[in-house]
């Protein structure tokens, strides 16, 4: 932070990052909901398909948007998103068990605080750190700028909050 202002790569990329996961979470909502109603598949089935299509849609998102610069190659950089956002839905169920189940808060309202607010929120930020740390994460071989995963590049170096 300079001044209490983030500064403009680093906000451009929170905001590169909440655009794509917006878009995702559209495409996921719309197509559970299609295949929910007008498709009648069963909802375990539904969902499964909707959070496929979402997790590419982020994907992509960031890979030609938000770290566009890190020219992700192969099916390696699509792997670990997916499995970083199958962890973050993992926070989100965890959450909601643990409210639902552990604590005894069964209402609706209670579920949606914990699956849909504090989960979503928990989940986000390892989704952040997982995309940007393991997906898209820089590496010594690249002089120490982004870049994309390649034998040489030697894991992620510096952080995002400076």
């Amino acid at each position: 932070m300079v001044d209490g202002t983030v500064k403009g790569p680093r906000w451009r990329e929170l905001i590169g990052f909440a655009a794509a996961g917006l878009l995702a979470y559209a495409v996921d909502l719309a197509l559970f909901t299609l295949l929910r109603g007008p498709a009648d598949l069963d909802p375990l089935t539904a969902k499964s398909l909707s959070f496929v299509a979402g997790c590419s849609v982020a994907y992509a998102g960031n890979a030609l948007g938000t770290y566009r610069h890190t020219r992700p190659r192969g099916l390696r950089p699509y792997a670990l998103f997916f499995a970083v956002n199958a962890a973050g839905a993992a926070v989100q169920l965890l959450c909601l068990a643990v409210s639902h189940y552990g604590l005894g808060l069964t209402s609706q309202r209670a579920d949606t605080i914990s699956g849909a607010g504090i989960g979503m929120v928990l989940a986000t930020i390892l989704r952040f750190w997982g995309t940007r740390t393991l997906v898209f994460r820089t590496g010594a071989g690249t002089g120490g700028t982004t870049g994309s995963w390649t034998g040489t590049s030697g894991g992620r170096v510096g952080s995002w909050t400076g």
